[in-house]
């Protein structure tokens, strides 16, 4: 089974389709997808679909879309041109002990592929092999091609996996721009930046990253001018400051100072600089 979540719903089995339309179908199969091979419980899926209103007979159509789906998936079974399949559909999406397991038998998933991938690149960044970590999360984030699960109308427990999967595609995009920063990329960074930093207006660690570039190449003030729009934002729709690192940042710019107190404060510590509105 091959299940892709990073943009649209897309889940195959023998390379047949087996998504669903129906929107409720549509999150259960998400719900099954994200979790493949672990047990989702029937009360998060009703939780799901219906929030603190479900109704009396949650249950009975919860077992509808899971029969929907099985139905699904055996058609696409017996596509098999070669008729040798051993699994049914029984065995594909599995009833057990209060919930069901959508069970891959090895398949691929986007999600395990972007963390596989995105693992090995943070392990090349603390091993200081910053040419193998900006090649490993830049191949790691080709996979997104949307949003996460674009298509999907979410309840509240997808939603809170959207936001989680989000946030892992902002590390590692963090990340990748740390390693391309340490290659001295500063200058092909520039547009990126730019535009990450509109689009994460309170983001501490894409802004100290593009003044950064910004200073690297020798445009100083567009630097410091990073610096004053966030703090603008920051104190007045979040009511904070610019954390002490980023100020440190300002200062080093301010005075001119060498590009190594700029890396070390912006790129040489443990803590984090973000701030994620």
């Amino acid at each position: 089974m091959d299940i892709e979540l990073l943009g649209v719903l897309r889940v195959r089995e023998n390379g047949v389709s087996v998504t669903p339309t129906a929107p409720k179908a549509r999150q259960v199969l998400a719900m099954l997808a994200l979790r493949a091979d672990h047990l989702v419980p029937v009360s998060e899926l009703i939780g799901e679909l219906w929030g603190e209103q479900a109704p009396r007979s949650a249950r009975t159509t919860l077992q509808t879309y899971i029969l929907q789906l099985r139905e699904k998936i055996s058609t696409a079974i017996g596509s098999d041109p070669e008729g040798s399949a051993p699994r049914t559909a029984k065995d594909v999406l599995v009833t057990s002990a209060g919930g069901y397991i959508l069970n891959t038998a090895g398949g691929r998933s986007d999600v395990r592929e972007f963390e596989r991938l995105a693992g090995t690149g943070y392990r090349s960044m603390d091993s200081g092999d910053f040419e193998g970590a900006a090649r490993q999360l830049r191949e790691a984030l080709t996979l997104w091609t949307s949003s996460a699960l674009a298509d999907v109308q979410a309840g509240g427990v997808l939603e809170m996996e959207i936001k989680r999967l989000e946030e892992t595609r902002l590390c590692a995009l963090d990340q990748r721009i740390e390693a391309d920063l340490r290659l001295g990329r500063h200058r092909e960074l520039l547009g990126e930046l730019t535009v990450l930093a509109s689009r994460y207006r309170t983001h501490e660690t894409l802004h100290g990253q593009l003044m950064l570039a910004f200073h690297r190449s020798g445009r100083r003030s567009e630097a410091l001018d990073v610096y004053q729009r966030l703090r603008n934002t920051l104190v007045r729709e979040l009511g904070l400051e610019p954390s002490s690192r980023l100020r440190r940042v300002q200062q080093s710019i301010l005075m001119a100072g060498p590009e190594p107190t700029l890396d070390a404060a912006v790129l040489g510590s443990d803590e984090s600089l973000s701030r994620v509105g």
